[in-house]
């Protein structure tokens, strides 16, 4: 018996204008942290989950401020990229206890960059054994929780930051 596998989220994706789509780190018409999946934000940089994930509790982490090349970064804003790419890894290790990461950029089109202009990094927590034909057979990617859910889990972590 072949079993349905639900993406609802990814409807959004398919469906939308991406002509004239803003960009997803900068202010958007002042939509709440929360709607965005934002869950950590310094004057510098965010951590936001990823809506179109590689793989389960896939986080971004990308400058406030938009810039499209790692050279016009200032020194600070560097440095706080920096700071929160390791304590998301923490964060995440603590939640979902992963056995690895993967962590880089895409810049650029032709490197798979689905966010030309506004440099970020992803993190991708690994699991051993969390690869299956899935991916390589149907293209479809398994996420075993809603990222709502994902969402509040993480949160409570990134929020003791703030204190």
């Amino acid at each position: 018996m072949v079993e349905a596998l639900w993406a609802p989220w990814r409807m959004d994706y398919i469906l939308a204008d991406k002509k004239g789509q803003k960009c997803i780190f900068c202010t958007v018409n002042g939509r709440p942290d929360r709607e965005r999946l934002i869950l950590h934000r310094t004057s510098r940089s965010l951590v936001m989950i990823n809506r179109y994930p590689y793989s389960y509790a896939h986080l971004l982490v990308a400058p406030v401020r938009h810039v499209d090349q790692i050279g016009k970064l200032k020194k600070a804003e560097m440095a706080d990229i920096l700071f929160n790419l390791g304590v998301s890894m923490e964060i995440l290790s603590k939640a979902f206890h992963p056995d690895g990461f993967n962590v880089g950029m895409n810049l650029g089109q032709v490197a798979g960059a689905g966010i030309r202009h506004h440099i970020h990094f992803h993190i991708v927590p690994r699991w051993i054994g969390d690869t299956n034909f899935m991916p390589a057979l149907a293209e479809v990617r398994v996420i075993p929780e809603h990222l709502k859910q994902t969402y509040r889990r993480l949160f409570p972590y990134f929020q003791k930051l703030r204190s």
